[in-house]
Protein backbone atom coordinates (compact mmCIF):
# COMPACT_ATOMS: atom_id res chain seq x y z
CA UNK A 1 0.00 0.00 0.00
CA UNK A 2 1.76 3.56 -0.92
CA UNK A 3 2.10 5.66 1.70
CA UNK A 4 1.84 8.89 0.33
CA UNK A 5 -1.69 10.75 1.01
CA UNK A 6 -3.14 12.67 -1.79
CA UNK A 7 -5.13 15.85 -0.95
CA UNK A 8 -7.68 17.53 -3.35
CA UNK A 9 -5.79 19.63 -5.96
CA UNK A 10 -2.32 18.04 -5.71
CA UNK A 11 -0.92 16.92 -8.71
CA UNK A 12 2.01 14.19 -7.83
CA UNK A 13 2.90 10.82 -9.05
CA UNK A 14 2.60 7.37 -7.46
CA UNK A 15 4.72 4.18 -8.43
CA UNK A 16 3.87 0.42 -7.70
CA UNK A 17 6.02 -1.54 -5.45
CA UNK A 18 3.88 -4.62 -5.56
CA UNK A 19 2.63 -6.60 -8.95
CA UNK A 20 -1.48 -7.03 -9.30
CA UNK A 21 -2.47 -10.57 -9.55
CA UNK A 22 -5.92 -9.99 -11.50
CA UNK A 23 -5.86 -9.49 -15.36
CA UNK A 24 -7.62 -7.59 -18.01
CA UNK A 25 -10.38 -9.03 -20.09
CA UNK A 26 -7.71 -10.92 -22.69
CA UNK A 27 -6.74 -8.66 -25.26
CA UNK A 28 -5.66 -9.93 -29.10
CA UNK A 29 -2.52 -11.44 -28.84
CA UNK A 30 -0.32 -9.24 -30.82
CA UNK A 31 -1.41 -6.00 -28.16
CA UNK A 32 0.66 -5.34 -25.13
CA UNK A 33 1.18 -3.17 -22.68
CA UNK A 34 3.74 0.07 -23.20
CA UNK A 35 7.63 -0.57 -22.01
CA UNK A 36 7.26 2.51 -20.13
CA UNK A 37 5.73 3.38 -17.28
CA UNK A 38 2.75 5.46 -17.36
CA UNK A 39 2.30 8.14 -14.45
CA UNK A 40 -1.03 9.20 -12.88
CA UNK A 41 -1.43 12.87 -11.55
CA UNK A 42 -4.32 13.63 -9.61
CA UNK A 43 -6.17 16.74 -10.40
CA UNK A 44 -8.73 16.51 -7.60
CA UNK A 45 -9.88 13.55 -5.50
CA UNK A 46 -13.22 15.19 -3.48
CA UNK A 47 -16.31 13.57 -1.90
CA UNK A 48 -17.88 12.50 1.53
CA UNK A 49 -16.14 8.96 0.66
CA UNK A 50 -12.77 10.28 0.06
CA UNK A 51 -12.32 14.04 2.66
CA UNK A 52 -8.78 15.42 2.11
CA UNK A 53 -5.53 12.78 2.91
CA UNK A 54 -7.53 9.64 2.83
CA UNK A 55 -6.75 8.34 -0.77
CA UNK A 56 -3.65 7.32 -3.33
CA UNK A 57 -3.10 6.03 -5.91
CA UNK A 58 -0.38 3.76 -7.51
CA UNK A 59 0.27 2.24 -10.89
CA UNK A 60 1.49 -1.29 -11.72
CA UNK A 61 4.97 -2.40 -12.58
CA UNK A 62 3.62 -3.49 -15.64
CA UNK A 63 1.41 -0.83 -16.71
CA UNK A 64 -1.79 -3.07 -16.72
CA UNK A 65 -3.48 -1.88 -13.78
CA UNK A 66 -3.46 0.80 -11.04
CA UNK A 67 -5.30 0.75 -7.51
CA UNK A 68 -6.98 3.25 -5.54
CA UNK A 69 -6.81 3.23 -1.82
CA UNK A 70 -9.39 4.85 0.68
CA UNK A 71 -9.72 4.76 4.42
CA UNK A 72 -12.58 6.63 5.33
CA UNK A 73 -15.52 5.25 2.59
CA UNK A 74 -18.37 4.41 4.51
CA UNK A 75 -22.22 4.69 4.36
CA UNK A 76 -24.63 3.72 6.89
CA UNK A 77 -27.92 4.25 8.52
CA UNK A 78 -29.39 3.67 12.09
CA UNK A 79 -28.17 3.90 15.75
CA UNK A 80 -25.17 6.14 15.63
CA UNK A 81 -25.41 7.56 11.98
CA UNK A 82 -25.98 11.24 10.85
CA UNK A 83 -29.14 11.81 8.46
CA UNK A 84 -26.56 11.91 5.98
CA UNK A 85 -24.33 9.26 6.27
CA UNK A 86 -26.47 7.04 4.16
CA UNK A 87 -25.20 7.90 0.79
CA UNK A 88 -21.17 8.69 0.18
CA UNK A 89 -19.16 9.21 -2.56
CA UNK A 90 -15.86 10.02 -3.87
CA UNK A 91 -14.99 11.45 -7.66
CA UNK A 92 -11.53 10.87 -9.30
CA UNK A 93 -10.17 13.38 -11.71
CA UNK A 94 -7.03 11.82 -12.98
CA UNK A 95 -4.28 12.90 -15.64
CA UNK A 96 -2.86 9.72 -17.02
CA UNK A 97 0.28 10.26 -18.92
CA UNK A 98 0.52 7.68 -21.37
CA UNK A 99 3.44 6.81 -23.61
CA UNK A 100 3.78 7.67 -26.98
CA UNK A 101 1.93 6.18 -29.76
CA UNK A 102 -0.68 4.36 -27.32
CA UNK A 103 -3.90 4.69 -25.85
CA UNK A 104 -5.70 3.01 -22.81
CA UNK A 105 -9.17 1.73 -21.80
CA UNK A 106 -10.35 0.88 -18.44
CA UNK A 107 -11.48 -3.21 -19.12
CA UNK A 108 -12.49 -3.78 -15.49
CA UNK A 109 -13.01 -2.91 -12.23
CA UNK A 110 -13.03 -4.74 -8.55
CA UNK A 111 -14.16 -3.11 -5.77
CA UNK A 112 -14.36 -4.73 -2.13
CA UNK A 113 -15.59 -4.21 1.21
CA UNK A 114 -17.40 -5.25 4.29
CA UNK A 115 -21.01 -5.02 4.80
CA UNK A 116 -23.42 -5.35 8.09
CA UNK A 117 -27.07 -4.94 6.76
CA UNK A 118 -30.11 -6.09 9.35
CA UNK A 119 -33.00 -8.11 7.49
CA UNK A 120 -34.78 -6.02 5.45
CA UNK A 121 -32.17 -3.09 4.41
CA UNK A 122 -30.21 -3.30 1.46
CA UNK A 123 -26.72 -1.19 -0.19
CA UNK A 124 -25.59 -0.16 -3.38
CA UNK A 125 -22.47 0.14 -4.75
CA UNK A 126 -22.25 2.53 -8.42
CA UNK A 127 -19.42 3.62 -10.53
CA UNK A 128 -19.57 5.76 -13.59
CA UNK A 129 -16.63 6.30 -15.63
CA UNK A 130 -15.69 8.78 -18.80
CA UNK A 131 -13.39 10.55 -20.54
CA UNK A 132 -13.30 14.76 -20.05
CA UNK A 133 -15.35 16.13 -22.70
CA UNK A 134 -16.34 12.57 -24.30
CA UNK A 135 -20.27 12.05 -24.41
CA UNK A 136 -19.99 8.19 -23.79
CA UNK A 137 -19.98 7.21 -20.03
CA UNK A 138 -20.17 3.90 -18.57
CA UNK A 139 -22.26 2.78 -15.40
CA UNK A 140 -22.36 -0.24 -13.58
CA UNK A 141 -24.43 -0.60 -10.21
CA UNK A 142 -24.49 -3.64 -7.71
CA UNK A 143 -26.92 -4.29 -5.14
CA UNK A 144 -27.02 -5.91 -1.65
CA UNK A 145 -29.90 -7.07 0.67
CA UNK A 146 -30.07 -7.58 4.06
CA UNK A 147 -29.36 -9.68 6.34
CA UNK A 148 -26.07 -9.79 5.13
CA UNK A 149 -22.49 -9.46 7.49
CA UNK A 150 -20.03 -10.64 5.09
CA UNK A 151 -17.13 -9.57 3.32
CA UNK A 152 -18.58 -8.19 -0.18
CA UNK A 153 -16.64 -7.76 -3.91
CA UNK A 154 -18.08 -6.50 -7.00
CA UNK A 155 -16.66 -6.40 -11.13
CA UNK A 156 -17.04 -4.18 -13.28
CA UNK A 157 -16.21 -5.54 -16.77
CA UNK A 158 -16.46 -4.51 -20.32
CA UNK A 159 -16.07 -6.80 -23.70
CA UNK A 160 -12.87 -5.58 -25.36
CA UNK A 161 -15.22 -4.39 -28.67
CA UNK A 162 -17.28 -2.13 -26.07
CA UNK A 163 -14.23 -0.73 -24.58
CA UNK A 164 -14.33 3.53 -24.78
CA UNK A 165 -10.97 4.45 -24.93
CA UNK A 166 -8.73 7.75 -24.31
CA UNK A 167 -8.71 9.89 -27.48
CA UNK A 168 -4.85 9.49 -29.64
CA UNK A 169 -2.80 12.47 -29.44
CA UNK A 170 -4.95 14.77 -26.82
CA UNK A 171 -4.74 14.91 -23.21
CA UNK A 172 -8.25 14.50 -21.54
CA UNK A 173 -8.76 13.74 -17.94
CA UNK A 174 -9.93 10.69 -16.98
CA UNK A 175 -13.09 10.53 -14.13
CA UNK A 176 -13.84 7.91 -11.88
CA UNK A 177 -16.98 8.45 -9.67
CA UNK A 178 -17.79 6.09 -6.66
CA UNK A 179 -21.14 5.82 -4.92
CA UNK A 180 -22.01 3.32 -1.68
CA UNK A 181 -25.88 3.97 -0.35
CA UNK A 182 -27.69 2.10 2.33
CA UNK A 183 -31.65 2.40 2.76
CA UNK A 184 -32.98 0.88 6.19
CA UNK A 185 -36.10 -0.60 4.24
CA UNK A 186 -38.06 -2.67 6.69
CA UNK A 187 -35.44 -3.07 8.87
CA UNK A 188 -36.00 -0.66 12.26
CA UNK A 189 -33.34 2.26 11.98
CA UNK A 190 -33.62 3.24 15.62
CA UNK A 191 -32.52 -0.28 17.05
CA UNK A 192 -30.05 -1.38 14.32
CA UNK A 193 -27.25 -0.10 12.41
CA UNK A 194 -26.74 -1.03 8.65
CA UNK A 195 -23.59 -0.18 7.07
CA UNK A 196 -21.33 -0.69 3.63
CA UNK A 197 -18.00 -0.21 3.10
CA UNK A 198 -15.46 -0.24 0.74
CA UNK A 199 -12.87 -2.01 2.83
CA UNK A 200 -10.33 -4.67 3.19
CA UNK A 201 -9.57 -6.53 6.07
CA UNK A 202 -6.12 -4.37 7.74
CA UNK A 203 -9.08 -1.32 7.70
CA UNK A 204 -7.80 0.23 4.17
CA UNK A 205 -10.48 0.04 0.94
CA UNK A 206 -8.35 -0.83 -2.36
CA UNK A 207 -10.05 -0.56 -5.66
CA UNK A 208 -8.35 -1.83 -8.41
CA UNK A 209 -8.98 -0.70 -11.91
CA UNK A 210 -7.25 -2.71 -15.08
CA UNK A 211 -6.21 -1.36 -17.58
CA UNK A 212 -6.37 -2.46 -21.89
CA UNK A 213 -4.00 -1.08 -24.37
CA UNK A 214 -3.39 -0.76 -27.98
CA UNK A 215 -1.60 1.21 -30.46
CA UNK A 216 -2.53 4.57 -31.74
CA UNK A 217 -3.02 4.81 -35.63
CA UNK A 218 0.20 6.14 -37.72
CA UNK A 219 -0.43 9.89 -38.16
CA UNK A 220 -0.74 9.93 -42.08
CA UNK A 221 1.51 13.20 -43.89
Amino acid sequence: MPGALLASGATAAFLASSLFTHAAPAAPAHIVAPPDKIVIEVATVNGSGCPIGTAAIAVSPDNTAFTVTYSQYLAQVGVGAKATDFRKNCQLNLIVHVPSGFTYAVASADYRGYAHLEGGATATQKASYYFQGSPDTASRSHPFNGPLDNDWQATDSTDWGQLVWAPCGVQRNFNINTELRVNAGTSDPTKTNSFIAMDSTDGDIKTIYHLAWKECPTPRH
